[in-house]
């Protein structure tokens, strides 16, 4: 497959699992990141790029809606502060995931998660 189809496969909802779990181990970052931001790629594919060496690939992971709950609060521990913003600014992530990340080192992953928290308070009470 030449780059182009790789990236626009990576991206398709509709690319079959198996094709994606292939890309995801693929060398160009810019084809395995765009595996991780796929809503359809598998939660274990997910799971693996969440441990990749390049950030913007596991920032992808954290923003993905579909990432398992357990690899989002894996990536609320990443060294990236950016990982970190996107996990806080996911609208998936738990609850406790949130509240390990309102002290965070990093005062806009702080903000973000902060934010989230406060979105859904205001939710909650809203519906109540």
């Amino acid at each position: 497959m030449m780059r182009k189809e790789k990236i626009q496969a990576s991206l398709n909802l509709s690319t079959p699992s198996e094709v994606l779990a292939e890309l995801s181990r693929d060398e160009d970052k810019d084809v395995r990141w765009r595996v991780a931001r796929n809503t359809s790629t598998p939660p274990e594919i997910l799971a693996e790029l969440s441990r990749d060496t390049v950030s913007h690939v596991r920032c992808n992971v954290a923003h993905n809606t579909s990432t398992p709950p357990d690899v989002l609060a894996q990536l609320a521990r990443d060294r990236d502060c950016d990982v970190r913003w996107r996990v806080a600014a996911n609208p998936s992530t738990p609850l406790e995931t949130l509240l390990i990340l309102i002290v965070d080192d990093d005062r806009g992953v702080r903000g973000e998660a902060e934010r989230a928290l406060s979105k859904r308070v205001h939710c909650t009470h809203q519906s109540g």
